[in-house]
Order: C-alpha cells, then sequence, then structure tokens
C-alpha cells in the first residue's frame, strides 16, 4: 500500500507538478480545492483520473479536520496561498487570512487528528525583502516588503513554533522564484514569454514591463517540488532555502526570451509605471548549500533552458488559439 498525501494548492503551478511526482513515486493524492463558480483545472485536466479532489478551504478549519480524518495522510502540503505579491497590496487582509492564519489551520486541524502527519509549509524568499545579506541563507534575518511577504512570515514561523511545541514533523521549504510553463501570466516570466510569443506571432507589437533592473534567483518549478519531497523523508523536520545560486535581472529575461525567438527586445518592450511595486525587494539570491549538502539536492534545469521552455510552451498555446479579427500571422 502507497503513502497517502494532501495537496493544498493542487491546481497551482507547484501543485500539480507535486501530484505528478508523488503519482509517479507510488502515492495516493488527495486535492483540496475551493469551490468555485468556475473551476481552473487546466494544469491538472491530464491528472484527473488519478487524483482525488475534495473540497475545503484555507479559511474553514473543520472542512481542513473532516478531510485530514477521512484520508489519514501520511504527508500534507500547504501549497495554497494568495500567492501574487502586487495583489496582496489590494487585499492585504484577506492575504494574511490565508497565507498567516490559513497556515495555522491548517497546522492546528494536523494536530487535532493526528501529530504524527508530517507537513511541508511553502515559504518564500520574498520573506527577505529588503536583504540584509547576500546570498540569503536559513539564517538571515526577514525584512518583508510587502503584505504577502509578511503573511509568509508568519506562516513560516508558526510552522516553526507547532514544530517546537507539539514535536510535530513541520517543514518548511524557503522556496526562491520558481517559474515553467504552468505559472500564472500576471508573474513577470510568464508575462515576457506570454509577450514574446504574441509578438512573434504578429498579434501584438509592445510589450509593457516594470523595473527591468529586479534581480531574482529564477529556477524551474519541477526541481523544486522534488526539493518539497525530500524535506519531508528526512529523519528529523528543518527549513532550507531552495535556489539556484545564480541571479539574474528583468533586462536578462527579456534579451533571453526575445533572442530565442530571433528578435531584438529593445524595438518591443516599454517601461510601465504602471508594474512598478511600492516597495520593492533587493538583491535575492538563495544559498542553497544545507539543501545541497542534506537533501543531495540540486536543481536539473538552467535559467537558459527554462525560459526556452516557457516560450516554446507559449508560442504554442497561442497559435492554438482562434486569431482575432484582423490579426496577420
Amino acid at each position: 500500500m502507497g503513502k497517502r498525501a494532501i495537496i493544498t494548492g493542487i491546481t497551482g503551478q507547484d501543485g500539480s507538478y507535486l501530484a505528478e511526482l508523488l503519482l509517479d513515486s507510488g502515492y495516493e493524492v488527495t486535492g483540496i480545492v475551493r469551490r468555485l463558480s468556475a473551476s481552473n483545472y487546466w494544469r491538472i485536466e491530464h491528472l484527473l483520473d488519478r487524483i482525488t479532489l475534495r473540497p475545503a478551504d484555507l479559511l474553514d478549519q473543520l472542512s481542513l479536520v473532516r478531510v485530514i480524518q477521512d484520508v489519514r495522510p501520511h504527508e500534507f502540503y500547504n501549497l495554497a496561498a494568495m500567492s501574487f505579491v502586487p495583489a496582496s497590496w489590494d487585499q492585504p487582509l484577506l492575504t494574511g487570512d490565508y497565507n498567516a492564519q490559513g497556515c495555522t489551520r491548517v497546522l492546528e486541524a494536523i494536530r487535532q487528528v493526528d501529530t504524527g502527519i508530517r507537513v511541508y509549509q511553502a515559504s518564500s524568499s520574498e520573506m527577505y525583502g529588503r536583504v540584509r545579506e547576500v546570498p540569503q541563507t536559513e539564517q538571515t534575518p526577514f525584512y518583508p516588503r510587502s503584505p504577502y511577504g509578511v503573511s509568509k512570515v508568519f506562516g513560516h514561523y508558526i510552522t516553526v513554533n507547532y514544530r517546537e511545541s507539539y514535536g510535530m514533523f513541520a517543514a518548511s521549504g524557503i522556496l526562491f522564484n520558481h517559474e515553467s510553463p504552468r505559472r500564472g501570466l500576471e508573474f513577470v516570466t510568464r508575462k515576457v514569454t506570454d509577450g514574446v510569443a504574441r509578438i512573434k506571432l504578429g498579434l501584438t507589437d509592445q510589450l509593457g514591463l516594470g523595473n527591468l533592473d529586479a534581480r531574482r534567483d529564477w529556477g524551474f518549478a519541477g526541481d523544486y517540488v522534488r526539493a518539497m519531497w525530500m524535506m519531508l523523508q528526512q529523519e528529523k523536520a528543518d527549513d532550507y532555502v531552495i535556489a539556484t545560486g545564480v541571479s539574474h535581472s528583468v533586462r536578462e529575461l527579456v534579451e533571453v526570451a526575445f533572442r530565442h525567438v530571433g528578435l531584438d527586445w529593445q524595438k518591443y518592450v516599454r517601461l510601465d509605471p504602471a508594474f512598478l511595486r511600492p516597495a520593492e525587494v533587493d538583491h535575492l539570491i538563495g544559498d542553497a548549500s544545507k539543501a545541497r549538502r542534506v537533501l543531495g539536492w540540486e536543481p536539473k534545469v538552467s535559467f537558459e533552458r527554462l525560459i526556452a521552455m516557457m516560450v516554446d510552451a507559449d508560442l504554442a498555446r497561442v497559435a492554438a488559439q482562434p486569431a482575432p479579427a484582423g490579426a496577420v500571422r
């Protein structure tokens, strides 16, 4: 009999890749989904006949308790969140409810049902914000610069508290930016690769972006969910930075994406102040030495290969869509 796992946020980028990994490892996978007027299953459509979906919500602890009682999982991966940083400024209270108190509800539900369940909490490099040192490690002090970052700091430390206070196996992955063709279109990487595809196919002639000098440590989501799983296979729960250790600017991202389709980015990109953050984070670059040493984890997909993969996927997707009236391809 294989292990059983519950994933919150299974319809998101990380949840879909993690579900694939667990299924391939022989797990029974249950995904927690919120009731919505329209389903958002496009990332997991190919998995629907292999997984079980259960309605529950991070705002409703009783619904979480019921699912945990029914499934009795060996592992619980809390990936659900209000995850788009700019939107956290528009909905700071809801961001806190989901990312901070939602995490607490998960931990408390597990504590009530079975403290032997191993828990993974999705922490974030956005917790570092105005960075105190470069690169950032597990010991670097946090200085979040957005409601999202603040909420993730709460979720991180409440996980530590439940681990230390109740002896629960609760691990946190401090994941730096990780992308894929399944990334939401609101994130800068997909905004760029989708824009490049539309420009290449003649559907538009410009791409508006904010701060081109912002730097991030970008990796492939498929590599990062493998680290999540590895954390829950250890003898002792702990916290780990997961990152490539190499940072790139948004300008480099743009250059690589446009070069992949043979275009000069400077002819198409314009700066749009509307996309600037109220408070920009500084130089985010992670030191994953601990994860490499303890978990034996290392990223496999390079930055250039990742961006090429995303551009190719968006080219195929956009080309398959009906062309708008008047568009020339």
